[in-house]
């Protein structure tokens, strides 16, 4: 009797029951729980809040504030400046070499590394890197830190990984740039180069195709090192002097409208896709020929007034007197209406896959689910949970004889459904297994929610793989999994800072759970 007793009171404690009134008890008791999360939730929200508060202050935007580097910490962001590191068009042959780098905190950065003395002032250098470093935008690839250490001179910036305009118009090899995505790339310069204007930094030294970069969302940014005041050489244009503004050429100095003159030259690559000299361009306008000036790789695919239209502000450009160019913000006026395919990505436009931005690596070692969830390898995550299968319900559910109802054989049955169409990764199919297996009640299985939260991410609906990881976490408030299938939601919502904290507080949970096993 007292055995009996004992093995009563032991299922008591885990065990599920059929009737209303253990129901109701369950709901309550997953709602204390659910209550007890938020509150754990909203003062982890607050310590964001304030996080959050602090990067504002500090740049905003998820740009970094500008900061001073040490030649230490560049040098192993590059691997040593090594030359598998190296971004620019010209390699190792470029005067002023970019190196592609990543900081200790992961960011992503490119490195610009001077020649030799080519700023022998270091308080002019940096006066220059802090004024440009103080432009934060959207359209810019924007300046966050510089170094000054010796004859070193390096400017560090946002890293673009979706490579220049140059090699998308004039090298690419798969597809080349369609109209709507060269109107947009346009307008964007156009913004960008409004933008520096009205913050007092007007001069842009050599625009052109090799200073539009494509940052991780395949979105044209302008190169914030044009912005810089060329060193001591004087050599505001590397480029050939047939592209050259001609007030430049007689006095060699570099004016907004200067400016303006190279911004046509951007225009007349984007509508020949090929580099042709302003002067044999505007002869071709003047003759009627734009047909033959656009790119033959659009023929078919264009609008003829769009292209009349940029043909027309190309001209207006490229005009010899300074004084009857357009400024920045009639090219803005002028480029605006031409954006005709606005809801649609620039990473789709430019054939470019969409980028997932992983949560960063947590400050707690990583268990492969939590590795994978940190990639945001939705196949690996996968694999993992058909492997752990149910072990991990083990003692949040116990049956007793009376409750193997036929209404429990239905259920299980549904279960049994999902967990075939989930390891056929037939998705949709094991999200209404399980939705019928959680509609009954009678059972409350956290890996049915984290499963069906993966089946949810896998069908791009990441608002509903948060909930069911919510749930899970509900169900089972010290699970790992369900925090590690909340960060990648959260991921998946760009909501990166709390999926950054769900993940380090998986990682957290796994080692104490590891600490827990070995004992004293």
């Amino acid at each position: 009797m007292g055995l009996a007793r004992r093995r009563c009171e032991g299922k008591r404690t885990r065990r599920s029951r059929t009737t209303g009134t253990s129901r109701r008890r369950r709901r309550a008791s997953i709602g204390r729980r659910s209550r007890a999360n938020r509150r754990r939730r909203r003062r982890r929200r607050c310590s964001r809040e304030e996080r959050r508060g602090r990067r504002r202050e500090e740049g905003g935007g998820g740009v970094p504030a500008f900061a001073e580097f040490s030649l230490a910490e560049l040098r192993a962001a590059t691997n040593g400046f090594s030359a598998e590191n190296i971004v620019s068009e010209s390699g190792e042959k470029a005067p002023n070499v970019v190196y592609k780098g990543r900081l200790q905190n992961r960011r992503w950065i490119a490195v610009k590394k001077f020649t030799k003395l080519a700023w022998p002032e270091p308080k002019q250098f940096a006066e220059e890197a802090w004024g440009v470093g103080k432009l934060r935008h959207r359209r810019l690839a924007n300046l966050i830190g510089y170094c000054c250490d010796g004859d070193e001179r390096l400017l560090v910036a946002e890293y673009m990984p979706n490579d220049t305009l140059a090699k998308h118009l004039f090298h690419w090899e798969n597809q080349t740039i369609e109209w709507a995505m060269r109107l947009r790339v346009a307008y964007y310069i156009a913004e960008a180069l409004e933008y520096c204007g009205n913050e007092g930094r007007p001069l842009y030294h050599d625009l052109n195709a090799y200073r539009v970069l494509f940052d991780e969302d395949g979105d044209p940014r302008l190169s914030c090192f044009g912005l810089m005041k060329n060193s001591r050489d004087g050599k505001s244009y590397s480029t050939n002097l047939a592209y050259t503004p001609p007030e430049y050429l007689r006095n060699g100095r570099v004016t907004p409208e200067s400016v303006i003159f190279s911004f046509g030259t951007v225009l007349l690559d984007l509508l020949s896709g090929k580099r042709i000299p302003p002067s044999h361009a505007l002869d071709m306008i003047r003759n009627k020929h734009m047909l033959t000036l656009m790119d033959s790789h659009l023929e078919g695919n264009f609008s003829t007034e769009e292209a009349t239209a940029l043909v027309d502000l190309a001209s207006q450009c490229l005009q010899y007197e300074p004084r009857d160019r357009p400024n920045t913000k009639k090219l803005v006026s002028i480029l605006a209406p031409l954006q005709t395919k606005s809801e649609v990505p620039s990473y789709v436009m430019l054939g470019i896959p969409k980028h997932e931005e992983a949560p960063p690596t947590p400050q707690h070692p990583l268990s492969p689910l939590g590795e994978a969830c940190s990639r945001m390898d939705l196949t690996a995550i996968h694999q993992i949970l058909i492997m752990t299968h149910y072990k991990d319900d083990e003692g949040t559910n116990e049956l007793s004889f009376q409750e193997w109802t036929q209404q429990m054989r239905d259920m299980l049955d549904a279960r049994k459904r999902g967990d075939f169409a989930f390891r056929d990764k037939d998705f949709k199919i094991a999200i209404e297994c399980y939705t019928q297996f959680i509609d009954v009640g009678t059972m409350v299985s956290p890996t049915v929610y984290a499963r069906r939260s993966l089946c949810h991410l896998m069908c791009d609906q990441p608002d509903a793989a948060l909930r069911d990881a919510m749930q899970a976490q509900c169900v089972y408030p010290d699970w790992p999994t369900a925090f590690y299938m909340q960060a990648v939601a959260l991921a998946k919502l760009n909501m990166n800072d709390d999926a950054a904290d769900m993940l380090n507080e998986a990682a957290g949970l796994e080692e104490k759970g590891q600490k827990s096993a070995k004992g004293p």
